[in-house]
């Protein structure tokens, strides 16, 4: 699946929005390194690759690992 494929709803941020998991991988990309390193950050990252890899249910999976992660889980 490329990286160009949209989230079936997107990301609602404070301005803007997530649209496509290379949208969600450049936000990560720009937070400060430490911040990239939280669990959270990190769990984001790996459903963003398992989308990228595989497609399918991964794609929903991103979504909600990158809405908790925005939401402050892990």
């Amino acid at each position: 699946m490329p990286w160009s494929t949209p989230f079936d709803d997107p990301i609602a941020l404070g301005r803007g929005s997530l649209v496509t998991l290379q949208q969600a991988a450049d936000y990560i990309m720009k937070l400060p390194e430490d911040a990239q390193q939280e669990t959270r950050w990190q769990t984001a990252v790996e459903h963003l690759l398992n989308a990228a890899e595989r497609g399918g249910g991964w794609l929903i999976f991103a979504r909600i690992a990158m809405l908790r992660a925005l939401n402050g889980e892990t």
